[in-house]
C-alpha cells in the first residue's frame, strides 16, 4: 500500500509509539525523514536512531525516549504542510510552539532545519511540522 503522505505517516507512527510506551520503532527511511529525525535528536525528543540497510530497503530504527515516571518526553506532534495544501511562512512570521518550549521544523533552501535557525538564517521556508 503506497502512502500519500510519508511525512504524516512516520509522525503518526512516533506518536502511537509514545503513547503506548514503546522503546523503539522502524519506519521506512528516506533522506527527508533522516533530517527530521536528526533535528528530533538535537532537540532531545528522542533518545537515539540508526539507519538500517535491507538490501534494497532502508528502515530508521528509532528509540524513544521517557522520563523517570516513564512519561514520553513527546507531548505532542502535528503535520501542518499536506500534499494538498502546503503552508509557507516567511522568515519574521515563523510560529512559536509553546512560548518557545516546542519546536516547529522547517524545509528551506538551506535544507530541512528548526525554526529558530530558520530565524537566525533569515531564511523561510515550507512548515512542515511541530513538535512539544
Amino acid at each position: 500500500m503506497s502512502v500519500s503522505d510519508p511525512i504524516a505517516d512516520m509522525l503518526a507512527k512516533v506518536r502511537n509509539a509514545a503513547v503506548v510506551h514503546h522503546e523503539r520503532i522502524d519506519i521506512s527511511a528516506s533522506k527527508i525523514k533522516l533530517e527530521i529525525v536528526k533535528i528530533l535528536k538535537t532537540e532531545g525528543y528522542i533518545g537515539n536512531f540508526k539507519k538500517i540497510n535491507q538490501g534494497r530497503k532502508n528502515i530508521l530504527r528509532i528509540s524513544l525516549k521517557y522520563d523517570e515516571s516513564r512519561v514520553s518526553v513527546i507531548h505532542g506532534l502535528k503535520k501542518i504542510s499536506t500534499p494538498s495544501c502546503r503552508v509557507y511562512s516567511k522568515c519574521r512570521e515563523l510560529p512559536r510552539v509553546y512560548n518557545g518550549y516546542g519546536t516547529v521544523i522547517i524545509s528551506t533552501s538551506f535544507g530541512v532545519i528548526t525554526g529558530k535557525k530558520a530565524a537566525e538564517k533569515m531564511v523561510g521556508g515550507e512548515l512542515l511540522c511541530i513538535i512539544w
